[in-house]
């Protein structure tokens, strides 16, 4: 699944050619690096890859969503569409942008539900922020043509999804833009990192400026252009080992997707001798980027006899229904409304007006398929040692049901 399993001497070279440099700075110092600018290099091979033409790279993927959102006008009393199954940082997001969180229910694909979203569009809805979970796409032409109906803009978190496509398309390339982490677990990694492709060159033009602390970045390939500067703006910057090590990976990358979905397949065959097993919904095998086998049970209870019966032989799988980073009910500090800020924002308004309260149970459609799912992690390297550990849980599992 991650990118660091095939770490090699690619990203060793890439590397070096940074520390020859002596330059680890993305901006400047034009005499010293000798032509090196690696994140220069690796947006624009990035949004290549991607089909479109503009890639902007920045410290993380949380920090992706951030810089997309400002260049998009978004801030406070705009509410913002997404699905109660994604990563903290979603969420985390809009809520420091200033925006409010509407959460909309999953489908058996575990994306939004476009059904759902557009019962959650109101007239404070200014954006909608689907999530490519685990690799496979959302029904982001439905969900895209929901937004153009009612005039809002689509941001694709592809946090999990590089490589990915839909119909011959890169996730990422539908909507107004679409956001990308390179963390340590993700399918190609630059330890931290992040990335935002789009075809609009003023929002590339605004994100850019504003990733780098608004400073005017008028033509002026390395540099940073004049020192005026239209808005405020904060620091984002990816430094050049991260993106020479994004090079290395991005090169590697359509290998690891054919490598996991090998692996996936045989995974595949040894869950489905589990009775009652379905599979999610994939609504294009040839473009899911196979980072994770996730499957169905009839119901809780045999979910939890298989889940055990799985972890008892030594190939556990997620219960995303338990899992506290990425399932609504279990955000814990966003149901409380917790927050380091003494006035109470962003729950809070000043002078003590809540913004928002959210309800444990206001996903019943979510709950109804999270109760019933586990999960496997696909790796890149799959041994014959750990898939027949894996044959030998679903075993059990079968035992356990019987």
């Amino acid at each position: 699944m991650p990118g660091f399993e095939i770490f090699g001497e690619e990203e060793k070279k890439e590397i070096l050619e940074v520390l020859d440099t002596g330059v680890l700075f993305r901006y400047e110092f034009p005499e010293q690096r000798k032509g090196v600018y690696k994140v220069r290099t690796f947006e624009e091979k990035f949004a290549a890859y991607c089909g479109v033409k503009c890639g902007q790279a920045v410290t993380s993927g949380t920090a992706a969503l951030k810089v997309a959102m400002a260049a998009l006008g978004i801030g406070p009393g705009d509410e913002v569409i997404t699905q109660g199954f994604t990563f903290v940082a979603t969420w985390e997001a809009i809520l420091e942008i200033g925006a409010i969180p509407v959460f909309a229910e999953v489908d058996e694909t575990l994306n939004l539900d476009p059904a759902d979203l557009e019962k959650k569009i109101t007239a404070e809805t200014k954006l909608i922020i689907p999530v490519h979970m685990m690799g496979a796409p959302a029904r982001i032409e439905e969900i895209k043509a929901i937004g153009d109906k009612h005039g809002i803009p689509v941001l694709e978190d592809t946090a999990q999804a590089a490589g990915a496509s839909l119909n011959g398309r890169r996730l990422g390339s539908f909507g107004a833009c679409g956001t990308f982490s390179f963390d340590p677990v993700k399918t190609m990694t630059t330890g931290e990192g992040g990335m935002i492709v789009t075809n609009d060159e003023k929002l590339m033009r605004d994100m850019s400026e504003y990733h780098d602390h608004g400073h005017d970045h008028a033509v002026n390939p390395g540099g940073r252009g004049g020192e005026g500067r239209s808005f405020i703006g904060s620091n984002y910057r990816m430094m050049e080992l991260q993106g020479a090590i994004g090079l290395a990976q991005l090169a590697k990358l359509d290998g690891i997707v054919a490598s996991q979905q090998q692996n996936k397949k045989a995974m595949k065959a040894l869950v489905a001798r589990i009775p009652g097993v379905t599979f999610r919904t994939i609504l294009d095998e040839k473009g899911d980027n196979a980072s994770f086998l996730a499957f169905f049970l009839p119901d809780k209870d045999k979910a939890q006899k298989v889940k055990t019966a799985l972890a008892a032989g030594g190939a556990g799988a997620i219960c995303f229904a338990e899992n506290t980073w990425h399932y609504y009910p279990k955000w814990e500090h966003l149901l409380a409304g917790a927050t380091l800020a003494k006035s109470g924002w962003p729950f809070v308004e000043p002078g003590g007006k809540k913004r928002v309260v959210y309800d444990a149970q206001a996903l019943p459609k979510s709950a109804a398929i999270m109760d019933r799912l586990l999960v496997y992690p696909v790796p890149i390297k799959l041994s014959q040692e750990r898939l027949g550990q894996i044959a030998a849980a679903v075993e059990k599992a079968v035992a356990a049901l019987s």
